[in-house]
């Protein structure tokens, strides 16, 4: 039984840490093509039998627009890839961060809504890749 719990502690570990370098893989990227970092790993909680929500990277673009970036990255492209799980559920949790940021500020600036997908060794950055449904 430990090794089972070993092995699995040791996914979650890779996992996290294969997630956290597609993150700076995105951020080094975006802020080549102009953007500036404003907030990394943005995340509120929701309570015990509710799931919080996080945004990856939050950033200014030139024009002054409010960019919310979610970051996914997959090996290989089997099921889709990377961009393709970017679910509903997942565009739901990043859109309730993003109005949860927004209220910090006192002026609303114009927002959008990012994927950034890592899919093996290929970088594709999708910019307005979902909307807030309002």
């Amino acid at each position: 039984m430990a090794a089972v719990w070993r092995s699995k502690v040791a996914s979650t570990v890779t996992t996290k840490s294969r997630g956290d370098e597609a993150e700076d893989q995105a951020l080094v990227y975006l802020q080549a093509q102009g953007l500036t970092l404003v907030e990394r790993n943005y995340r509120i909680a929701r309570g015990p039998r509710a799931r919080g929500a996080e945004v990856d990277l939050i950033m200014h673009d030139r024009d002054g627009t409010l960019v919310f970036v979610e970051v996914r990255a997959r090996r290989d492209t089997g099921h889709g890839g990377a961009a393709a799980s970017v679910s509903h559920g997942k565009q739901r949790r990043c859109i309730l961060g993003a109005r949860h940021y927004l209220m910090s500020l006192s002026t609303l600036p114009p927002c959008r809504f990012d994927v950034v997908a890592i899919d093996g060794e290929r970088l594709n950055w999708i910019p307005a890749a979902f909307m807030a449904d309002d």
